[in-house]
C-alpha cells in the first residue's frame, strides 16, 4: 500500500471491512500515523494523541499498532539505541539513524540491493532491510565534531 493513497478512512474502511471495531482511540493513532507520516515511537504516538483524550493508555496504542502492522498499514524498524519507530508502509526503502542526534533517514531500496545480494551470495543471509536500522552519523553531526 502507498502511502500517497493512504488516508485515515481508507485505512478504517479496510478495518471495517475485516470486521475490527473501529474506536475513537484507533481512530486518532491511524490520523496520527497518517498526518505525521514519518517514524515515530509507541511512546511518542501516545503522548500525541493522549493530547486529543488522555485515557487513551500505552497499552491499547500497542494493541493499535499491532492490528496495524498485522494489516500491512504499518511496519516497525528498530535501530541499536532507540525504541522500535512505527511508519506507514509506502515505497520500498530502508532506514538509517545517526547515533548521535537519533535521526532516522530512509534510504531507497536500490542502496541496499548489492549490499543485501553480497549477503546472500557470500553467507547465505537473507536480509530483511526493512526491520533493522543501519547506524552511523549524519553529514551535520560528522561535521559538528
Amino acid at each position: 500500500m502507498g502511502n500517497r493513497q493512504t488516508t485515515t478512512e481508507s485505512v478504517l474502511k479496510t478495518l471495517r471491512t475485516e470486521g475490527k471495531r473501529i474506536t475513537s482511540a484507533k481512530r486518532s493513532v491511524v490520523s496520527y500515523m497518517v498526518e505525521h507520516n514519518t517514524h515515530h515511537s509507541a511512546e511518542e504516538i501516545t503522548q500525541a494523541v493522549q493530547v486529543l483524550d488522555p485515557r487513551i493508555s500505552s497499552s491499547t496504542v500497542y494493541r493499535i499498532l499491532e492490528e496495524l502492522e498485522h494489516f500491512g498499514f504499518i511496519e516497525h524498524t528498530h535501530s541499536s539505541r532507540a525504541a522500535a519507530t512505527y511508519h506507514l508502509i509506502g515505497d520500498d526503502h530502508g532506514h538509517v539513524t545517526c547515533e548521535r542526534c537519533q535521526v532516522t533517514f530512509e534510504v531507497p531500496d536500490q542502496l541496499f540491493d548489492t549490499f543485501a545480494r553480497e549477503l546472500l551470495d557470500s553467507i547465505g543471509f537473507d536480509l530483511h532491510r526493512h526491520h533493522v536500522t543501519l547506524s552511523g552519523r549524519c553529514q551535520k553531526c560528522r561535521v559538528d565534531g
